[in-house]
């Protein structure tokens, strides 16, 4: 029996040799009567058989490559008309079709199209060339297909002619959605605008952005090619190349250039990613090549190819890697299916397709079913035959378990909707009219109502948009191997309308998460905390990462850039991921800095309070009153009190009070220190001068009460004017990194540069008085450490100034405060120490008449000095009576250095020691 049948097939190989096309109904696939002619196009066989590169005769040849998925997509036609006419969509209204093989060609596809143009009641072949189209009657109606793009277009330019339907179930490039270029198209599947924006958007959500692309040279191609460019740079994907295949298999390029195509893929070895928009003849020669180059890598496929059996049915296909495809949103083909188990009752007398079938099936009778699609594609490369032996024929038709295999269910539910819509039009315009009458109407009135029909499926209601599209979404398939056998699942559906997946299972989440894994970049992902740094590449997807400068943050991976903190309230370190808040600083209490500037603060109150106690107790003594007084004295420590207490006000955060009451305190109490010791430096200096002149011009401005009064009282006007005019204030500093600082703002620079210079020009009035009375008796020197501390107060006044101009942050404060605590201990010490070491450590010499012994032991070394001084000068002038005079004039000298030292001690003690004055009769001092 297996003899009999090879020799059958042999003998059948023999008769069927390839030649031309004889007649046109050689590309009549199928064909079946009725009162209205649905046209069928459908590219049954891949390639035309032909000897020669490119055609030299206007011959049309035989067809080859016989394709079990298209075979199926025709049967989907004449399954879905025949369940049109045996329902009562159509009450005595029977459909017939008249279906061609294109042979994916154009030229092909162009010449069935004429057919379809021919006039009812003529010849196949008479086309009438006509200015008014609107009365033609053609016989046929409408037309479904094509499949591919490419053909559909020209097809449907010359569909528009007469304004006849076509309704494409495969097309999907977007131009035919332009009803200006193609009116008459319309189809029952979405444009490859959303299928694009739909990959890019999963390849986006995926975490890939350096990809590659294979298309095919021709309008779909291009089209689907310029569409992901746009779409892939929305969504920050760079594309690493872009590679082209011929679009027809009869392209003698095309192995060569899918070689080419796999050694650029190997040479990418960071693209990981690869989007397939090529036709299942190209998808299947370049994963073959792809599987013997040991090439894995993650493909997205297209709507083309996706569920094509052929494809997961090739050998070790499981080595190319994972497969992500997308096609058309399924329906119920259960029918269909029932279909294909009878198939063998089918009348195969007008149906081609069906002796072909069984022609190549009959060859492959001991190939297994995963390999017999492509037993009869090559099987149907070496032979053309239409003749079978029926028996034979009915023999095969058993193995519809192969067939229902093949059959892609998005492509065959699409086939249904194109022919339901064109059933309820023809239900919706023959109301009216005898339908059964093939000129009851014309395909321009059928295609004006095809566009606003409503039809169902399956309890779905189904309408065309404005564009002529049919919006049904997409399913996600993914490629899994499951006992052996590469299979096609759903892992999600893609709304249109929201732009989402809609995942329905925690399995199918972890089968995105898994896809995650797989790294297809150009370059290592920044991490949160850097930001993206363009390299002089064209792709901006190829960068270095750098970390985020201080004061800028990141908190995802990839950032283009890093983001600005608030530089007044939050800050950042390098290469953060957060701002951090600023910590607002001043100079608390409890710091370790302010802790000691208080102790030296209250350890100068507590010398104060000492020193006031030990002059009260001692308030008779010679030193105590040749101080000034005790009033004098009380006023002094008073303000060093003050001075010493002001340094309070330059801890804790900062009010508006204190920073107004902390510079004025300070700057009127000092003043007013310094006032009262520039009168002691001015009484001591009248008291021991022995200037006539001097001693004149010092009485004269000799009025303690009206100089401590004015000189504080000017300092008085000057901080009452800086308060009322620009008062300091609380400022918030948020110039530094990480902190923001508390301070007082002394409101005008120049009012407090004034108030600072003043004390300087009091203070150094002070110095020169003291300095000139540096001379004084040892004992009673108190101008020497007046001198002494006006240097200090220089000396630190001097320092503050450029350490106070470079100084900022929370310790700005403490430095006045050094300098505040420095100028008063300098003043303290050098002021009431001395005479408290005297009072306590040298009682011997506090005593009434050791302090008057000083003062005329002073008397006599200044009253020598004098005198050698006129000597020298009567020398110089050469006088020889010089010396006659001498005597004379040393006892005249005597004489009024007598009355000087009496006059000195009255200065010294008339507001404090009376009874001192009483006791130096001039009697005593002229026997001193």
């Amino acid at each position: 029996m297996a003899l009999l049948m090879i020799l059958i097939t042999c003998f059948m190989i023999i008769l069927a040799t390839s030649q031309p096309c004889q007649t046109p109904d050689d590309f009549v696939a199928a064909t079946s009567p009725g009162h209205i002619i649905i046209g069928g196009l459908f590219a049954i066989h891949e390639k035309m058989l032909s000897s020669e590169d490119y055609p030299r005769q206007p011959q049309i040849q035989k067809c080859v490559g016989f394709e079990i998925s298209v075979f199926l997509q025709t049967l989907a036609m004449i399954h879905s008309i025949e369940m049109i006419n045996n329902s009562t969509l159509l009450s005595g209204v029977k459909l017939g079709y008249e279906i061609y093989d294109t042979c994916t060609e154009v030229t092909v596809a162009m010449a069935a199209t004429l057919r379809f143009l021919s006039k009812f009641n003529c010849s196949k072949e008479t086309v009438e060339f006509k200015c008014d189209y609107s009365s033609y009657v053609p016989r046929v109606k409408a037309v479904i297909g094509s499949g591919y793009s490419e053909i559909t277009m020209a097809v449907s330019r010359m569909l528009n002619l007469q304004l006849m339907p076509q309704v494409g179930y495969e097309s999907t490039a977007e131009i035919l959605s332009d009803k200006i270029r193609f009116p008459s198209f319309l189809r029952t599947v979405p444009s490859d605008f959303h299928q694009i924006k739909a990959m890019a958007h999963l390849i986006q959500k995926s975490g890939w952005n350096w990809i590659g692309i294979i298309t095919t040279d021709d309008d779909y191609g291009r089209l689907a090619l310029n569409t992901f460019i746009i779409q892939a740079e929305a969504n920050n994907v760079c594309i690493a190349f872009k590679e082209v295949l011929p679009a027809f298999l009869s392209d003698n390029t095309i192995e060569v250039r899918i070689n080419q195509i796999l050694e650029k893929i190997i040479l990418e070895a960071q693209v990981n990613v690869i989007v397939v928009f090529l036709r299942q003849f190209h998808v299947f020669d370049l994963f073959n090549k792809a599987i013997e180059m040991n090439i894995n890598k993650m493909w997205i496929a297209s709507d083309n190819w996706s569920t094509a059996t052929k494809i997961t049915t090739i050998p070790n296909v499981k080595n190319i890697g994972k497969v992500v495809g997308f096609t058309f949103r399924r329906g119920n083909i259960s029918s269909f299916h029932s279909f294909l188990q009878n198939l063998h009752l089918l009348p195969s007398d007008s149906n081609k397709l069906l002796h072909e079938y069984a022609v190549h099936l009959s060859a492959c009778t001991y190939v297994k079913d995963t390999d017999l699609s492509q037993c009869i594609f090559n099987h149907s490369q070496r032979t053309l035959a239409y003749k079978a032996n029926t028996a034979i024929e009915r023999n095969f038709f058993m193995r519809s378990d192969f067939l229902r295999d093949y059959a892609e269910p998005g492509l065959i539910h699409s086939i249904q909707l194109a022919v339901f819509a064109l059933g309820y039009a023809i239900r919706d315009l023959c109301q009216a009219r005898d339908c059964q009458n093939p000129n009851a109407f014309q395909p321009w009135e059928l295609l004006g109502v095809l566009k606003n029909v409503t039809f169902t499926d399956g309890g779905n209601s189904f309408h065309f948009d404005a564009h002529g599209d049919l919006n049904t979404g997409y399913d996600v398939v993914l490629w899994k191997e499951i006992n052996g056998h590469m299979t096609v699942t759903k892992m999600a559906e893609y709304d249109l309308q929201n732009d989402v997946f809609i995942i329905p299972d925690q399995e199918t989440k972890n089968e995105f998460r898994n896809l995650k894994k797989i790294q297809s970049k150009c370059s290592k992902e920044c991490s949160p905390g850097q930001m993206k740094k363009t390299t002089r590449s064209q792709h901006i997807c190829c960068y270095e990462c750098e970390n985020c400068p201080e004061n800028h943050y990141s908190n995802q991976t990839d950032m283009p850039h890093c983001l600005l903190c608030n530089n007044e309230t939050h800050w950042a370190p390098v290469r953060s991921t957060v701002c951090f808040e600023k910590e607002v600083e001043y100079l608390n209490w409890n710091d370790s800095l302010a802790i000691l500037l208080l102790i030296l603060s209250l350890l100068g109150i507590m010398f104060v309070l000492v020193v006031g106690i030990i002059f009260t107790r001692n308030l008779n003594t010679p030193v105590v009153k040749s101080s000034g007084g005790l009033r004098i004295c009380y006023v002094i420590l008073l303000c060093h009190f003050l001075n010493f207490a002001s340094t309070s006000f330059f801890i804790g955060e900062p009010q508006d009070f204190t920073c107004k009451t902390r510079q004025t305190l300070f700057g009127v109490s000092f003043t007013l220190c310094i006032s009262c010791i520039l009168t002691k430096s001015l009484k001591i200096l009248l008291a021991f001068s022995f200037d006539p002149k001097l001693q004149k011009f010092l009485k004269f401005f000799y009025k303690p009460i009206l100089i401590i009064f004015t000189c504080t009282g000017i300092q008085v006007v000057i901080c009452t004017l800086w308060l009322i005019f620009a008062a300091p204030s609380v400022e918030v500093n948020v110039s530094l990194p990480r902190v923001i600082i508390l301070e007082c703002e002394e409101g005008s620079i120049l009012a407090f540069g004034t108030m600072l210079g003043y004390i300087a020009i009091l203070a150094f009035i002070c110095f020169i008085f003291a300095f000139k009375g540096r001379k004084l008796p040892e004992n009673y020197n108190e101008a020497k450490f007046i001198t002494f501390g006006m240097l200090i107060y220089f000396i630190a006044w001097i320092t503050f100034i450029p350490i106070y101009a470079t100084t900022f942050g929370k310790y700005v404060p403490a430095v006045e405060i050094i300098v505040i605590l420095i100028s008063n201990y300098g003043i303290l010490c050098c002021t009431f120490f001395p005479k408290c070491y005297v009072i306590i450590c040298k009682q011997d010499i506090n005593t009434k008449s050791a302090f008057l012994k000083m003062i005329y032991s002073y008397s006599s070394h200044s009253v020598s000095s004098i005198a050698v001084s006129h000597a020298s000068l009567d020398s110089m002038n050469g006088s020889v009576t010089m010396t006659n005079l001498s005597s004379s004039g040393k006892s005249a000298t005597w004489q009024k250095s007598k009355d000087l030292q009496a006059q000195a001690f009255a200065h010294t003690c008339r507001e404090n020691t009376t009874s001192v004055s009483k006791t130096l009769p001039r009697k005593r001092i002229s026997s001193i």
